[in-house]
């Protein structure tokens, strides 16, 4: 099992391959779809089958992408459009790069001169290593609605486009944002999509699942099936993954303690300002003149009368 204790532990060996490295390896094998399926059924609350993985443009390998950033392209039975990402590090305009991904697929996979009524639905799933924006929840759905703005309901289909389009609501035609942050999971997995970010986290998967794709990532993602020049290429990976998680640890705490420094620093300022207010209150009531106050303290004729 793997097992992480505080933010920057180093990242201790799992019966099974981190979901990561399964899709940059095993997962776009068509023998392995169970696995993605089985995750992508228990986080979209549906049944999705894949028919094929398609090109996206991270597709392509560098010495930096190998551990930070791996996506991948789905299209399921219905026709639309999955996008997987992990992220390791820390991207503070990640939520920017949502919206552009889901925007290059919806102009991509349509051709030029179809109607509208073409544009392909876009699942946009992130799993991400990192502290991304500020919430309490672990699993954060993202979709669109339109509300009036003077009596709050929503902007519904008509019963015509419904029946078109196969779909009970506008959110429905929009693309959908679904944030995964498995950090911050540190609680015994009590439901099927908790099963899955337990694994996504720990690199473990405990007998006790029974979550859709697990039972099958337990069969095909162990690491005794791998050559020893790919575990050796995976514990590199693991590596590198330590040192983007110490580098982000680093990062949090360095920004902590500049905090703390800064607001010590506001604080005597302040207290000092504080010091010569009540100084040039003292002066003034025994009618010192104005211009002599201000030379002792520093403090300008009109902050002196306010006082």
């Amino acid at each position: 099992m793997k097992k992480e204790n505080e933010e920057g532990d180093e990242l201790m060996a799992s019966n099974y391959i981190r979901f990561d490295w399964a899709m940059k390896r095993l997962l776009r094998n068509k023998a392995n779809f169970a696995v993605l399926e089985g995750f992508l059924t228990t986080l979209l609350n549906e049944k999705i089958v894949i028919q094929k993985l398609l090109e996206s443009e991270s597709n392509q390998e560098d010495e930096f992408d190998k551990y930070n950033r791996v996506d991948m392209l789905a299209e399921n039975s219905k026709g639309e459009l999955i996008l997987i990402e992990v992220q390791n590090n820390n991207e503070y305009a990640y939520f920017q790069r949502m919206l552009f991904g889901t925007s290059k697929l919806v102009t991509e996979y349509i051709n030029r001169g179809e109607g509208y009524d073409k544009v392909r639905k876009v699942y946009s799933v992130n799993i991400v290593y990192f502290s991304l924006g500020s919430g309490k929840d672990i699993v954060y759905h993202g979709k669109t609605e339109f509300r009036g703005i003077h009596q709050g309901d929503v902007l519904e289909l008509t019963p015509f486009q419904k029946q078109t389009f196969k779909v009970n609501s506008v959110s429905q035609l929009y693309p959908e944002y679904y944030i995964l942050k498995v950090n911050d999971f540190n609680q015994v997995a009590r439901s099927p999509l908790e099963e899955w970010i337990y694994y996504l986290n720990t690199g473990d998967i405990p007998d006790s699942a029974t979550a859709p794709g697990l039972d099958e990532a337990r069969q095909r993602l162990k690491l005794d099936k791998m050559t020893k020049e790919e575990l050796n290429a995976y514990y590199r990976h693991l590596d590198n993954i330590v040192i983007l998680r110490d580098n982000i640890y680093t990062e949090r705490a360095e920004g902590r303690m500049e905090g703390r420094m800064e607001g010590h620093a506001e604080g005597l300022m302040e207290g000092r300002m504080e010091e010569k207010r009540e100084m040039a209150h003292n002066m003034k009531s025994l009618n010192i003149p104005l211009d002599t106050i201000s030379q002792i303290t520093g403090l300008s004729i009109e902050e002196i009368k306010s006082l």
